[in-house]
């Protein structure tokens, strides 16, 4: 991290221009398309330089939908995304979003204005020391001091939130530096490196995977990052291992192929789960072995070794040691292992058979009894309704893992949702991101009612911008994950869960001009989802199911993956 700008060179014959001005022109030269914010009394010059600029601004409701939203575009499109927000209040109300972005490694760059620097440290209005705020939540961030610095500084913060392990960077620009004036333009010269392969550790895990007789694929969210779905995909074709995903991973290799176990963990499936703790092999690509995903780390596939593919050195044997390692980039370090391994054939037949058969004894039944909307077979209807342009915002509680459980998903980039940090507000300015990331795709932000409240404010958003998102807001009017946890582990005291009061939210979206209706029973859901996709602009699906239903399976805190609770 720094606190002055990067080392720079100087481009001639530049035309005098303002700090401000110089920021928007460097973002235009960088490519960026789109950037969410919010304007206030630190950030005005430049917001005095966005107008008649390339650049669509998006303006939201709240700052932290500003970098929800930008998240979400960023893993939607595979570009940086960029949120800009004014000192004080609105910086800090950018904290969240920058901690979502850390702990998931999405590539943002937050731009935020200070006071003056001579009213630096002098608790003027609406200062706050921001870079000081956010230095554990962000990958880099700087303080801008001469407008010349602002071209090199920019572009270094694109260079370092999307290389290696993709971030959060944070500029924080004092309003004299976004009004001085300069005659200087400088550029940032990015380091061309390339790590080389260990080829020796390339071959210590093809012969680990050729001697293994029950390996398993364990795919983490850094596939997706690295852009190394289709390496994934054919080694998983080529070998015949099975495989289980993270939550941040799902759709990397689609959830209905054959071979796919499904997800791992706490709420992953009997299947993905019993493979794990059977596995002999583990070959990770891109896993940190998040405590959500292993259960009780000591019990963790206590009888495989492990083959870790990742990017950042940090998390090799962090939590499990990795016996042959592979540090690098995972599309060419996968690249090379499907190369070395190219046309052998491994004997485990009965390891698949045994796998496979698991996965159909415990497959999901769908015809829950009574006439309630079931939830599960409503996101899974959702999901295969929409097909291949299905794209999945997802809130933060049950209804995001039973997402995860049942939606189809054929890509990694149809899963959009807050793992790591678990941010509940996420989903509706994650839809908007994603959807203007990609117009043709079919998004639909699955929310509940706790994390909807959060960010309801969005939904002018999706008006003003004809932004034609779809919602399913799942309303158990109450916050159902903690009610969960307290009818099972804290016999049955139900502090603070209830949200019965909530409002009329078909009135509400009405009210904020959104076309909105409910699903209250399990005859309407297939009409009530044509029409929610059917729907021209944005539209809200508000289904209404029962307060004590809950996920299954689960993972007790503390337990085994071994250790599966399921329904009564």
């Amino acid at each position: 991290m720094s606190a002055t700008a990067p080392a720079r060179q100087q481009k001639p014959d530049a035309a005098p221009q303002s700090g401000a001005r110089l920021l928007i022109s460097t973002l235009e030269n960088l490519g960026v398309e789109v950037l969410f914010g919010y304007p206030g009394g630190a950030i005005m010059p430049v917001y005095d330089a966005l107008a008649g600029s390339k650049l669509k601004h998006i303006l939201v409701r709240h700052e932290q939908g500003a970098a929800f939203a930008a998240d979400a575009y960023a893993r939607k499109s595979g570009k940086v995304g960029v949120c800009m927000a004014t000192s004080g209040p609105g910086a800090t109300n950018l904290v969240t979003g920058i901690a979502n972005a850390m702990m998931d490694s999405v590539p943002l760059v937050c731009i935020t204005g200070n006071v003056a620097q001579g009213l630096m440290g002098t608790d003027a209005f609406q200062e706050i020391d921001i870079l000081g705020v956010t230095l554990p939540i962000v990958k880099h961030s700087v303080i801008v001091r001469d407008p010349a610095d602002i071209p090199a500084a920019v572009e270094e913060a694109f260079h370092i939130a999307a290389s290696g392990r993709p971030g959060p960077v944070l500029i924080d620009l004092p309003k004299d530096v976004q009004f001085a004036q300069t005659t200087e333009d400088y550029g940032f010269h990015r380091p061309n490196h390339v790590e080389p392969l260990d080829h020796d550790a390339i071959d210590q895990a093809a012969a680990m995977i050729r001697s293994a007789e029950r390996p398993l694929i364990y795919i983490g969210g850094g596939v997706k990052i690295a852009r190394a779905v289709d390496e994934l995909r054919a080694f998983a074709a080529a070998t015949g291992i099975p495989a289980v995903s993270t939550l941040n991973a799902l759709g990397s290799i689609p959830t209905d192929a054959p071979g796919m176990l499904g997800m791992l963990g706490m709420h992953g499936t009997r299947a993905a789960n019993e493979a794990v703790q059977n596995a002999d092999l583990l070959i990770v690509f891109g896993a940190r072995f998040d405590d959500r995903a292993t259960g009780k780390l000591a019990e963790f596939a206590p009888n495989a070794r492990v083959v870790h593919f990742d990017r950042d050195a940090s998390e090799i044997s962090k939590l499990r040691t990795a016996h042959v390692s592979v540090v690098g980039d995972l599309k060419d370090g996968m690249a090379a292992l499907n190369q070395q391994l190219a046309g052998e054939t491994f004997a485990i037949d009965a390891w698949r058979a045994h796998t496979a058969e698991q996965s159909a004894i415990n497959a999901v039944r769908y015809d829950a009894p009574g006439d309630g909307v079931y939830a599960p077979a409503l996101l899974k209807m959702v999901s295969e309704k929409a097909g291949d342009s299905f794209v999945a915002a997802c809130d933060v509680g049950q209804h995001q893992m039973w997402a995860a459980q049942h939606c189809r998903f054929s890509k990694p980039e149809a899963h959009i949702t807050s793992g790591g940090l678990g941010a509940m507000g996420f989903g509706l300015p994650a839809g908007i991101g994603a959807k203007l990331a990609d117009p043709s795709a079919t998004v639909v932000t699955i929310a509940g009612d706790g994390g909807f409240m959060m960010n309801i404010q969005e939904l002018a958003t999706l008006k003003r911008y004809g932004i034609a998102l779809k919602i399913v807001l799942i309303d158990n009017s109450s916050l159902g994950l903690v009610r969960q946890w307290q009818e099972l582990f804290f016999a049955e005291n139900y502090s603070e869960i209830d949200l019965s009061d909530n409002p009329d939210f078909v009135k509400v979206a009405e009210a904020f001009g959104v076309e909105a209706f409910r699903i209250d029973s399990r005859d309407q859901v297939e009409a009530g989802l044509d029409r929610l996709l059917a729907a021209d602009g944005p539209c809200l699906a508000h289904v209404v199911i029962d307060p004590k239903e809950n996920v299954w399976p689960l993972v007790p805190p503390g337990k085994s993956n071994a250790e599966m609770m399921e329904r009564a």
